[in-house]
């Protein structure tokens, strides 16, 4: 498709939405203020770099074996500014624990410290990217037994404790330094794999633990904290502490951000139904962009009905504001490099969509017709929204369509392939 082709669809698909009431040049102007907190477990499938030929352990698991992974923090990176280069608009990073440099020497998770990122700040600035980040609580043998911040050993629990804190000043570090506000995910993988006889007291010592790992100041300007629960996972298939139901409340109380994973509810929840609800009590989500296949809850997100859902929700309820969105899904079996460009621009499409949306069906609705609304949100879908996908493209400077592909495959062949 050549650029004049471009412009001339988009003319003709900006004439076509003006008469629906749809400015469109509004439309891409707010796409552009909301960015994607992209995922780097994604280019080296959650190994990080502090012991990255140790298994995964906690319900982590990444399948396949496509050629090209990073092996470190300098391939990670340059893979990172490949896949910035064919997604529109300004983004940020999602960085863990583990993925902290630390000069060849080990150092524990509880001692890692802000400086430990400081090549990921420097080069946030050169590339104009924000960082979010991680606690990792899993991948060691502190949480070999399937358990860590509700863990009965007061050793390995303090421990845990310590890491906590440890990554949330390094949080407010890296905010300070790169003058941009992170939010710093907390997840847990404790649970059982069969039923337990007691599902109070691992949940009474969380909270406790919460309670101690948040309780120094750390400047909300800087850094912001998110708690986030799940259903099952692999290990945790019977029981898990830390439940949905545990981190609302918490969130709620504590006055934290909620964090709603899409692979971690059953299979016919709907996150998008939970944010109208759950923003009347909190100030800010965070979400994770996934996408669930039967058990598992991470593969590459893709322009279907959960996340055209999602994103019509948020613009819906005007929640953009308050809400952080984030992708995780860590998929081995394709290129990885292409895996970050098709979920980020998945997300990003479904959000344009939903900035598109014409209001006449709102409008049926107030109005308490309710056949027209539904008759009127059919015909949207036949809105060209692809032809101001295109130009939104061509506007910042990445390639439209899929021209973004024949890019990602020459770096693969050229990089990728020849890390063997």
């Amino acid at each position: 498709m050549g650029d004049a082709l471009i412009l001339q669809s988009y003319q003709a698909a900006k004439e076509n939405y003006a008469a629906s009431g749809v400015d469109t040049e509004k439309a891409m102007a707010a796409l552009k203020q909301v960015p994607v907190s992209i995922q780097c477990w994604q280019g080296d499938d959650g190994s990080g770099f502090e012991n990255p030929e140790g298994p995964l352990t906690g319900g982590i698991a990444a399948t396949g074996n496509h050629p090209g992974k990073a092996r470190n923090a300098g391939e990670l990176r340059s893979d990172y500014e490949k896949a910035l280069s064919l997604i529109p608009g300004s983004h940020r990073v999602n960085l863990h624990a583990i993925y902290a440099e630390t000069g060849g020497k080990q150092v524990e998770r509880d001692q890692l410290r802000g400086e430990h990122f400081n090549a990921w700040i420097d080069w946030a600035k050169e590339q104009g990217v924000g960082i979010d980040f991680n606690s990792t609580f899993y991948s060691h043998p502190r949480s070999a037994d399937g358990f860590s911040l509700s863990s009965r050993d007061e050793e390995n629990r303090a421990f845990w404790i310590r890491h906590g804190q440890a990554s949330r000043r390094i949080a407010e570090y890296i905010g300070k330094s790169l003058g941009k506000r992170v939010v710093t995910n907390h997840w847990i993988p404790d649970g059982y794999k069969d039923l337990p006889a007691d599902r109070a007291e691992p949940r009474a010592i969380l909270l406790r633990s919460l309670d101690q790992m948040f309780a120094e100041y750390i400047d909300p300007e800087c850094a912001v904290d998110a708690v986030e629960g799940k259903l099952f996972g692999l290990g945790s298939e019977s029981y898990v502490t830390g439940s949905h139901e545990f981190y609302q409340g918490y969130a709620i109380t504590r006055k934290k951000l909620l964090c709603l994973d899409m692979g971690h509810y059953h299979p016919t929840e709907s996150v998008a139904d939970k944010i109208s609800a759950l923003l009347l009590y909190l100030d800010e989500i965070l979400l994770h962009v996934s996408r669930g296949v039967r058990w598992d809850s991470d593969h590459v997100v893709l322009l279907d009905d959960e996340l055209l859902a999602l994103a019509k929700e948020l613009v819906r309820g005007s929640f953009l504001g308050r809400t952080n969105i984030g992708l995780d899904f860590f998929d081995a079996s394709i290129n990885r490099v292409a895996a970050w460009v098709i979920g980020v621009r998945s997300t990003m499409k479904a959000l344009l969509i939903a900035l598109l949306e014409p209001p006449a069906a709102r409008e049926a609705e107030k109005a308490g017709d309710l056949s027209g609304r539904l008759a009127l949100l059919e015909d949207f879908k036949l809105l060209p929204f692809g032809a101001v996908w295109n130009y939104y493209c061509e506007t910042q400077g990445v390639p439209p369509a899929d021209r973004w592909l024949s890019d990602a495959r020459t770096y693969e062949r050229e990089v990728l392939f020849k890390r063997g």
